[in-house]
């Protein structure tokens, strides 16, 4: 090879190597420098059982072969009961430091007892699992949880956002207890995506703010009418507690009697899966899919399905009783990820929260980040206003 010959050659190389650092300059364009590079966890891949259908509402089973090893976290119905987890009112008796410093002074600027916050103390060795509409009962008023996220074992007192579902009570009452509540996809769509207080609070009231969209001419009356939880809260819960309106009245047995028949009815249709778990459910409401809860392991989700099963029962008897019965196809629409206006909340080395907003549909999907990203919960709602 002769000397021109080698020359071209090298230029070549160099400029080879050049169009390579250009490429990977590219390719990192808009990060900081020396940021590490963002990961998420790899997209699941879930699968639609036949439906289950009973009245005017409809599950479709979510099942996955990839189930995730969730151990590793925290319930709040389980840290509430092993005295883990502890949740106050602000400024409450109980919170001072202790002598072995496992319970820190809350800051100055959380006390006072307010509505829309509460402490919280993890005195676990797991993180936390929270999600939005869980109720805790206690206090001066019962409190749902206004969003979905990860408490890390052995942090400081937390300012908690939550919202209201008791209107009227302001009592004596400083702790709360379990409720193994959350509440139904009315109240829990305005708490999660609308955050007002005024939304919940109309929300309770009226039972399902999808009465006027799922009505029709061949529509049976609602079994909980806005005037039957009204004739409840006057005569039973004369504080608008949650809990006292849909467990210690009229309205709970009927609750109670529907919510079994569901559970028994998803129950046999999820028996003998083989190699695949039930890690979620989407909801159907007559002929539209209206939520979903899907979690990233088959035990997280067997840990929250009896209360999400009543939960959707409450809001199948507040809303008219259309026999439609919604397609596997528009469920499995409910599997896809909304194309549309995205927010971000995290917590660095913690969890991260996306929003995804895109028409009336609605999604919130919470990843933990440590020890390695996973996809815990994901929400996905046809908002009812």
């Amino acid at each position: 090879m002769n000397h021109a010959r080698l020359h071209r050659h090298a230029r070549n190389i160099l400029i080879l190597c050049a169009l390579f650092t250009l490429a990977a300059a590219w390719a990192g364009h808009g990060a900081p420098a020396g940021a590490a590079p963002r990961t998420s966890s790899p997209a699941p891949v879930w699968r639609l059982l036949a439906p289950v259908s009973y009245e005017n509402i409809t599950l479709f089973p979510v099942v996955s072969a990839a189930d995730a090893d969730t151990s590793a976290f925290l319930t709040l119905d389980q840290g509430l009961a092993s005295g883990e987890v502890m949740v106050s009112e602000q400024g409450a008796e109980g919170m001072a430091r202790s002598r072995d410093s496992r319970h820190p002074t809350p800051p100055d600027d959380y006390r006072g007892a307010s509505v829309n916050n509460l402490v919280l103390i993890n005195r676990g060795k797991r993180p936390l699992l929270l999600l939005a509409g869980e109720l805790v009962s206690g206090g001066k008023q019962d409190r749902v949880i206004a969003k979905d996220r990860i408490v890390p074992p052995g942090s400081a007192p937390l300012p908690l956002d939550v919202f209201c579902v008791e209107h009227g009570r302001w009592s004596s009452g400083a702790n709360f207890s379990a409720s193994k509540i959350i509440v139904h996809p009315s109240v829990r769509e305005k708490a999660a995506i609308a955050h007002k207080q005024a939304e919940v609070w109309a929300a309770v009231s009226s039972g399902s703010t999808a009465e006027m969209r799922s009505g029709g001419a061949a529509a049976a009356a609602p079994s909980l009418t806005a005037s039957e939880i009204a004739r409840t809260i006057a005569a039973d819960a004369p504080t608008q507690s949650y809990a006292k309106i849909y467990q210690e009245s009229g309205a709970g047995a009927s609750v109670d009697s529907f919510s079994e028949e569901l559970r028994k009815r998803f129950a046999q249709a999820t028996a003998g899966l083989k190699g695949e778990r039930v890690v979620g459910v989407i909801v159907a409401y007559g002929g539209e899919v209206a939520w979903s809860d899907i979690f990233a392991s088959g035990a997280l989700f067997e840990q929250y399905s009896g209360k999400l099963l009543r939960s959707y029962s409450v809001e199948a008897l507040a809303r008219p009783g259309l026999r439609e019965t919604a397609t596997v196809e528009s469920a499995r629409e409910f599997l896809r990820r909304p194309a549309g206006h995205e927010q971000e909340e995290s917590e660095p080395g913690v969890y991260r929260v996306r929003e995804i907003s895109e028409g009336h549909l609605s999604l919130v999907e919470l990843e933990s980040l440590a020890p390695k990203p996973l996809l815990l919960h994901r929400l996905l709602v046809r908002r009812t206003s």
